[in-house]
């Protein structure tokens, strides 16, 4: 049975820092990629940081310089460390593994809330 599960969520003031964790399990955790997306209030849901199975990385532009997305293939968890904290970061964040091999193979978390505000 899979399982994600995100944690350290949380209420943080502007310039702040929070770690997400993404814990999975019941696939090949390596053999996927695995992304961070997040969805505010009344917008879409937006891709925030993807790390592929051969560890190259991409960001969006808007979190660039701020966020830095890594895994553990060991432990079958991915982190997104988020630094200079804004209001606009404020978010539902969800964990997403996607197969490399069959991108409609996929599995995600039930989320995250991030809140910044002072």
């Amino acid at each position: 049975q899979v399982h994600i599960v995100e944690s350290g969520g949380g209420l943080v003031q502007p310039g702040g820092s929070l770690r997400l964790s993404c814990a999975a399990s019941g696939f090949a955790f390596s053999g996927f990629h695995m992304n961070w997306h997040r969805q505010a209030p009344g917008k879409d849901r937006e891709l925030v940081a993807r790390i592929f199975v051969n560890g190259q990385i991409i960001y969006a532009d808007s979190v660039k310089g701020r966020f830095t997305i890594s895994r553990d293939n060991a432990k079958n968890t991915v982190y997104l460390q988020m630094s200079n904290l804004k209001p606009e970061d404020t978010a539902v964040y969800y964990c997403q593994g996607l197969n490399q091999y069959n991108l409609r193979d996929e599995y995600w978390g039930q989320g995250t809330q991030v809140t910044v505000s002072s």
